[in-house]
């Protein structure tokens, strides 16, 4: 039987909001040094909690989104951050029903 993901964790539930909440505020503080320091430390987090419980698309994510989190404060970043808190959030969702 092949390896299956383990049952998502709801920490980690509660890290992807914590994150998709701190990049929501960077819409109004896009310089926030404190916010992007501690979204930094969430998104290695979520890549490593995911990457225990088996996920790969979860880890590439973040991997991409700590990538963009590095690039100067732009419209098109927060984009990206926000867009990637979103889809780590309905992979998480997707987890917890089964789906994946």
């Amino acid at each position: 039987m092949p390896n299956r993901p383990s049952p998502p964790d709801p920490e980690l539930g509660r890290k992807i909001v914590e994150g998709r909440e701190s990049a929501e505020y960077l819409w109004h503080v896009p310089d926030d040094a404190g916010t992007r320091t501690k979204l930094k430390l969430l998104l290695e987090e979520i890549r490593e909690m995911s990457a225990k419980q088996g996920r790969t698309e979860m880890p590439k994510l973040c991997g991409e989104m700590l990538t963009a989190l590095q690039a100067s404060p732009t419209p098109q970043q927060l984009d990206l951050l926000h867009d990637g808190f979103n889809r780590l959030q309905k992979l998480w969702g997707a987890a917890k029903t089964g789906l994946t």
